[in-house]
């Protein structure tokens, strides 16, 4: 991901206090400048990660979460967010989002469309990030 993405996806994210990154992978970028910013995020994945230590990481499955009656606490926050999220996931990351009231917005992988309904923004440099749920209209600012 070059930088302009990773900034534009930035500035479309720090409006929010409380992140989760769902299947940060081995790219935590902009979980790092979203902590450095002063956001609290935590960052999922099925494996360990490494991730930057202002970011908290939490071993999970979004598709389990998601079957969960609680999600868990990683979920509690104000967005649930996902970069280059494959299809079979997106309905998942809306379900878990859903269920603690959170925001929900991703990118795809390539030409992939999303799995759900969702609203694009296009980005500067190139990405559209999909919103899926935006209960307090933060990503519309």
């Amino acid at each position: 991901m070059s930088d302009a993405r990773r900034d534009a996806i930035t500035r479309k994210l720090v409006g929010f206090g409380r992140l989760c990154e769902v299947g940060i992978g081995g790219r935590h970028e902009v979980a790092g400048r979203l902590a450095d910013d002063g956001a609290t995020v935590t960052a999922t994945d099925v494996v360990a990660r490494d991730v930057p230590a202002a970011v908290q990481f939490v071993r999970d499955d979004v598709v389990a979460a998601a079957a969960r009656d609680d999600p868990g606490d990683a979920y509690r926050v104000d967005c649930v967010y996902a970069l280059n999220s494959p299809p079979e996931l997106h309905r998942p990351l809306v379900a878990v989002a859903r269920r603690v009231d959170a925001a929900c917005c991703f990118t795809t992988l390539g030409g992939d469309p999303p799995a759900v309904d969702a609203t694009p923004l296009a980005l500067d440099g190139g990405d559209t990030l999909y919103v899926a749920r935006d209960p307090r209209g933060v990503l519309d600012e």
